[in-house]
């Protein structure tokens, strides 16, 4: 069942892969339609780096704002952690943290 987390944030998937450890599951990427000798079928569609993913409140990366679907990053290092709060700036708002966020 799809999850709807508290807080999540969308960045260009360029701005994401400015992040040395970055490596991107794109399989996990949301299916669009489209045709295939002649019928429509559904297909994962490729990441461009105009793309927006979503950070979530987990610090994990989706390709939609649904928290446990189509994770295309979910490599939480501290590093991960220093780029998402100091490069990206993304920061859960205090009244909706997270209990299972781990404290720096």
């Amino acid at each position: 069942m799809s999850t709807l987390g508290k807080f999540c944030k969308g960045f260009p998937l360029s701005q994401l892969r400015q992040f040395e450890g970055w490596s991107e599951q794109s399989q996990n990427g949301r299916k669009i339609r489209k045709e295939i000798n002649g019928q429509m079928e559904e297909v994962v569609r490729e990441l461009t780096g105009d793309d927006y993913l979503y950070v979530q409140e987990n610090l994990t990366v989706t390709d939609g704002i649904f928290l446990n679907e189509n994770v295309i990053f979910a490599d939480v290092t501290p590093e991960w952690r220093d780029f998402c709060k100091n490069v990206l700036k993304f920061e859960v708002p205090g009244t909706l943290s997270s209990s299972n966020e781990k404290p720096e």
